[in-house]
């Protein structure tokens, strides 16, 4: 089994991002916490148990700290594990960071399931690849373990009848607003259909980049309603 430490500020994000975990055959939750300092302790008492974290599902905007700062420190306290991050940033000069700092993926929020089963899946692949060969012959299988990484263009990684531009406008028009926003006006201001806009923002509920919830006007029955889960743009 492949452990792995949930480290996301979010309650809501975290229980997701633990959820799609625990449903990726060969891998199991070692923990979720919520910001450096718990992340830190957490791997240290796995480390001294003797059952050291595989891999950390990483937020980048932690509220005492930065996820890069804490790859720096892991590095620095001999934690071998790997990190992905699991990040709303999408400042490429970020990525470029993460990379260096030993990220092994990158993952925009918001991400279906599908996508993160498809990050893990491959993860899995280059660990199976580094176990098996051990010392490489040729580069060949040099050029195997890294192509475990990457991520194949064609497939999916949002479910039937979604696309990304799409779910990238419904998120920018929640995003835009601090309050709550209904199907009918988020399709509105993205240009499509009540019932389109309803699936996408079921699916940004999901996923943890949204909630739904009711809103009581002057009259009548309360209307449902989605609002942006807060996304930290900084430390």
């Amino acid at each position: 089994m492949i452990d792995v430490l949930v480290v996301e500020d979010d309650p809501v994000a975290a229980a997701a991002h633990a959820l799609y975990v625990r449903r990726t055959p060969g891998f199991r939750v070692a923990a979720t916490v919520h910001n450096c300092a718990d992340a830190l302790r957490q791997l240290g008492r796995a480390r001294t148990a003797g059952t050291p974290v595989d891999l950390v599902l990483l937020d980048l905007y932690l509220p005492d700290g930065h996820g890069l700062q804490l790859c720096h420190t892991l590095r620095a306290a001999g934690h071998s594990g790997d990190v992905i991050a699991v990040t709303s940033a999408r400042d490429l000069a970020m990525v470029r960071q993460a990379v260096s700092a030993g990220v092994v993926q990158y993952l925009l929020k918001p991400f279906s399931g599908a996508a993160l089963y498809d990050r893990l899946e491959r993860y899995a692949r280059y660990r199976d690849t580094l176990a098996r060969h051990g010392e490489a012959t040729g580069q060949d299988e040099v050029d195997q373990a890294f192509a475990a990484l990457r991520a194949t263009p064609e497939r999916s990684a949002l479910p039937k009848g979604l696309s990304a531009p799409t779910l990238e406008t419904v998120a920018a028009v929640l995003r835009g607003t601090g309050a709550g926003l209904s199907a009918a006006a988020v399709g509105a201001e993205a240009g499509v259909s009540r019932i389109t806009a309803r699936r996408y923002l079921e699916h940004l509920v999901e996923v943890g980049f949204a909630v739904r919830e009711p809103q009581y006007g002057q009259v009548g029955r309360p209307e449902l309603c989605y609002r942006i889960v807060p996304q930290r743009s900084g430390p």
